[in-house]
Formats: C-alpha cells, sequence, structure tokens
C-alpha cells in the first residue's frame, strides 16, 4: 500500500511536515510495510517557507529588515534547491507583528518585505515565490517598490514616506534605478485573494477594517489607491486595479504584478506544484490531508481541498484529520475529501489541546484507529 499525506499545519501546534510524520506514525502501527510518502503543503500564508524548505531540502536565510513601522527586526527565508527564494510577506510586514495600539495601514509599510526580496537578490536568488497573507498595510506596495529602487516621488522628487499616507503626496513614478539583477528575476506570488485595488470590494473597504482603520481612513485610502493606480499607467500602461488579485495584501498585488511581472497564484496550488505533489499522487492507493481547523472556508481553494481536488483527478480515496471542525465542514465531502476527523479525543482546554505533544498524540492515535477501520473493510472484501 501506497500513502500520500499532504496535511497543512495545525496553526500554533504541529508544522505541516510535524503533522505529517505524526499521521504516517499512526499508520504504520497497522500498516508497517506501507510505502509512505510525506508532501508538506501551505496556502501561501503561515508556514509557506517551512512547507516549501522541508518539503524540497532547502535552506534558510536570515536578513535585517524594517517592521511595518520602520523598527528593525531579523527576518526569516528560504531558499530552494536553484536558488529559488520562498518569502512570507507576513515575516517582514504582517499584523502580528504590531500590538493592537499600533495597527494603522495609514502609516503601515511593506518597506520590509522589499528588503527581504533585495536579500535574496544578492544571495543569487533569481527566481521568487511571494507569498502574502497576513500583512498589516494597505499602501499599495509602494513600501516594497522604493525598497527595491523605484522612486515613488513627491513634487520635491524626494521619496514619499511610508504608508498609505505616503500615496497622498505622490506625484511621479520612476523606475530609473532598479538594480539590473532585480529586473532579471521572475516573481511567482501565492495568492487566494481575487479582490480589485479599489472600489467596494477594494482592498482598503474589505481588509483594512482589520489591520486598524476606521471608516474614515478607508474613504481616503480607496481614493489614494485610484490615484495611485492612475499614475502606474504612466509607466506600465496595461496597468489596472481592476485586475483580480490587485487588492491583495493591501495592493500588494497590483505592485507585484505590474511593477515586477509577477504571476498570482492559488497558494495551495502553487506550493503543490513545487513539491511535485501530483506525481506521487497518480500510484498511490489512499491520499491523508487535513489541516487545524475544517470548515466552510476549507472547501474554497484552501490547502486540503486543493489536495484533495488533484487527488480526485486520479481518483484516489481521501482521508482529512483537523483538530476541530467548525460550520460548513460538510462541503468538504463534495470537493474531494471523502472523511474528514477531528482527532480530539476528550474534552480539554484550548491551550492543552494546542499542545504540541499532545496534538502530535491525538492525530497519531486518530490515524490509527481511521486505518484499522481501512484494515477492516480490506479483509471483508467482497463481503461488504
Amino acid at each position: 500500500m501506497k500513502i500520500v499525506i499532504a496535511i497543512d499545519s495545525f496553526k500554533g501546534s504541529l508544522s505541516s511536515v510535524e503533522a505529517g510524520e505524526a499521521a504516517a506514525a499512526g499508520i504504520r502501527r497497522v500498516f508497517p510495510d506501507a510505502g509512505i510518502v510525506i508532501r508538506p503543503v501551505a496556502d501561501g500564508g503561515e508556514g509557506t517557507v517551512d512547507a516549501l524548505v522541508k518539503g524540497m531540502g532547502g535552506r534558510y536565510a536570515e536578513t535585517t529588515v524594517s517592521d511595518p513601522l520602520g523598527r528593525k527586526i531579523s527576518a526569516r527565508y528560504g531558499i530552494l534547491p536553484g536558488n529559488t527564494a520562498v518569502i512570507e510577506m507576513a515575516a517582514a510586514s504582517g499584523l502580528t507583528l504590531l500590538s493592537e495600539k499600533e495597527r494603522d495601514p495609514m502609516s503601515a509599510s511593506t518597506f520590509g518585505t522589499g528588503e527581504m526580496i533585495l536579500d535574496a537578490v544578492r544571495n543569487g536568488c533569481r527566481d521568487l515565490i511571494i507569498g502574502i497573507g497576513g500583512s498589516a498595510t494597505n499602501d499599495g506596495g509602494i513600501g516594497c517598490l522604493q525598497a527595491l529602487g523605484f522612486g515613488m516621488l513627491g513634487i520635491d522628487g524626494e521619496q514619499v514616506c511610508p504608508g498609505a499616507e505616503g500615496l497622498a503626496a505622490l506625484e511621479r513614478i520612476s523606475a530609473d534605478n532598479i538594480p539590473a539583477e532585480v529586473r532579471e528575476c521572475s516573481f511567482s506570488v501565492a495568492c487566494d485573494v481575487t479582490n480589485p485595488l479599489c472600489g467596494e470590494n477594494g482592498c482598503s473597504r474589505i481588509f483594512a477594517p482589520q489591520k486598524g482603520a476606521d471608516d474614515e481612513s478607508i474613504t481616503v485610502m480607496d481614493g489614494l489607491l485610484r490615484k495611485y493606480a492612475e499614475l502606474t499607467k504612466d509607466i506600465f500602461p496595461a496597468a489596472s486595479p481592476d485586475t483580480p488579485g490587485a487588492g491583495a495584501a493591501g495592493g500588494m498585488g497590483f505592485a507585484l504584478m505590474y511593477y515586477l511581472g509577477a504571476e498570482l497564484v492559488p497558494g495551495a496550488e502553487l506550493i503543490m506544484r513545487k513539491t511535485n505533489l501530483e506525481d506521487e499522487l497518480r500510484n498511490c492507493d489512499i491520499v491523508v490531508t487535513g489541516e487545524g481547523r475544517i470548515d466552510s472556508q476549507t472547501s474554497m481553494g484552501k490547502a486540503p481541498s486543493a489536495a484533495a481536488r488533484l487527488a480526485k483527478k486520479y481518483g484516489k480515496p481521501v482521508i482529512a484529520f483537523c483538530g476541530c471542525t467548525g460550520g460548513g465542514a460538510e462541503l468538504c465531502n463534495s470537493c474531494g475529501i471523502d472523511a474528514f476527523f477531528p482527532v480530539l479525543r476528550k474534552i480539554t482546554s484550548l491551550e492543552d489541546a494546542m499542545d504540541k505533544d499532545n496534538a502530535r498524540k491525538n492525530l497519531s492515535d486518530t490515524a490509527e484507529q481511521v486505518f484499522r477501520a481501512i484494515k477492516i473493510s480490506e479483509q471483508l472484501g467482497d463481503k461488504i
């Protein structure tokens, strides 16, 4: 029996690889001779770097960058075989880097993400994968572009100030000082958001409130981003604020697409492609997937449902494990997950449930019992 395990992280508890190893341990108690392949997965947010580094035999790099408010912090990214960099925007420009009182997208900048990109380029990387989930920003990506050498210039010809506030002073954009190495790069962006840059479904109205914006600043930022999009057309005529994904990460999607020529790809799809998951699925017998919480959102392109759809391309049965379930979990049965199993085995506190050792044991023990049932069905064969 060949089993492919492609489980997303149980966030705050087990990484994708740790979850895969825990499930494998339980399965081997029942099928000790099974061929088990673990392929880490993620959807472009937290865990993307770990999934790709561990799944592809890469390494980590660390650099000093600016956080969303300009303070110096250490940020880690991955370098994969072939000198492909994988970067999580959240490591430099993430919402979790700020306290609730500090959250203000008018001042939060993406400059640190640009610094991470530049460091990877200086380390010889020319292909870059950027996960843009979890940002604290709504600056249209201008901070990132400034770090890479673009001129976001005010009436005085100087770089505008950080954050969406800088867009108010923006009068001219220059691409004259981009390092040659950056021009040689290709960018793939893990992004599951299809919102446009501006308007009722734009980044300011849909995502900025959770980043600390009030009604007044939301209206202001929406107008400033529209002006920014018009100025962008002066050097990139094809740029459109209405492009699906332009509003991702506070407009970072717009910047990466039009200034750096990036391809926006659904996060889980991109990572599965990079780890060659499909090659393993063709000849396996069972696929195991899952994540920390399975609910209605799981069926909307998150890693478990993406893995399940790919498995169904080859007619493979799919089992999922999760820490818990939420409303709409049953929708996953119609997107390729044949059965899902929460791993909690008794009433417990959230702290105990999230404890790494407890989570590992719960997942292993649940996987064992599920595969015992599979073994019984094999023994019954045609009698069922």
